[in-house]
């Protein structure tokens, strides 16, 4: 498949790859011929990719150990987006707790905003500068459906990503004549793995390669699956009442009550 598309950009760092949508990031950027450095806590699994990634399609593949929660480790990834001058950046990484807001230790809900807004916001500003230079680039901030609905169940991760997806739309408009493209991916529920979508599941790889096809398209927003298209005008008229009411009777059939 390499050097059967010719993508947009030519070099990506990508966070979250050692699994999930970051390790389908990575193959399909690969597959069309782009050069990547695999971010993640799991050096061991990144090795493994980047070796898979090389042979099969003759790209550079670098990897790059680091927990984006900590941030000594975070840093040594900023330098790398300084010194390397990137193209794209996927900033995929993030993960959510599910769980009533006043029971779940407050320490794991500060980890998850360190890493769904926190760390996204350094390596965006981090790699901005140097894309605005050259007039040329791309920002890929992973979102989520519930960044437009009330999530009780996983408060946090509902309002991180309602931050990275307002984030992401003021960047767009800052950087819309510049060449440089930031673009939020919105997908809905999600297999992790190489199911098939469904009436709600989307297929990982439908939705890596629809966030890829819109960053590099310049699109604002890219939310994947017909299902969730149609869904969000709704999201948007819906009164807030009706909305919550919803969204905790999801929560409580999905915990049991």
């Amino acid at each position: 498949m390499a050097g059967a598309y010719r993508y947009r950009y030519r070099t990506a760092l990508v966070t979250g790859a050692s699994s999930g949508l970051g390790e389908s990031f990575a193959r399909l950027l690969a597959a069309r011929g782009v050069d990547v450095t695999l971010v993640a806590r799991r050096a061991g699994r990144l090795d493994e990719l980047a070796a898979k990634l090389q042979k099969a399609h003759g790209v550079r593949a670098e990897v790059l150990p680091a927990d984006l929660t900590d941030p000594d480790q975070r840093a040594a990834v900023e330098e790398r987006l300084r010194d390397e001058g990137f193209e794209l950046l996927v900033n995929n990484a993030g993960y959510g707790a599910f769980g009533p807001y006043a029971e779940l230790p407050l320490a794991d809900q500060l980890a998850e905003v360190e890493l769904n807004a926190v760390a996204l916001t350094r390596l965006t500003h981090t790699a901005l500068p140097g894309m605005l230079d050259q007039g040329h680039g791309g920002v890929l901030n992973v979102a989520s459906m519930s960044a437009f609905a009330p999530a009780p169940g996983s408060a946090v991760y509902g309002a991180t990503k309602a931050y990275v997806a307002a984030l992401t739309e003021s960047l767009h408009a800052e950087t819309r004549a510049s060449g440089v493209h930031v673009t939020a991916l919105c997908p809905g529920f999600t297999h992790t793995d190489d199911s098939a979508g469904g009436l709600l599941w989307l297929r990982r790889e439908a939705v890596v390669r629809a966030g890829l096809e819109a960053v590099a398209a310049g699109r604002s927003r890219c939310v994947p699956g017909a299902q969730y298209k149609a869904l969000m005008p709704a999201l948007r008229l819906a009164p807030r009442g009706l909305l919550r009411a919803a969204s905790r009777r999801m929560w409580r059939q999905a915990a049991g009550e």
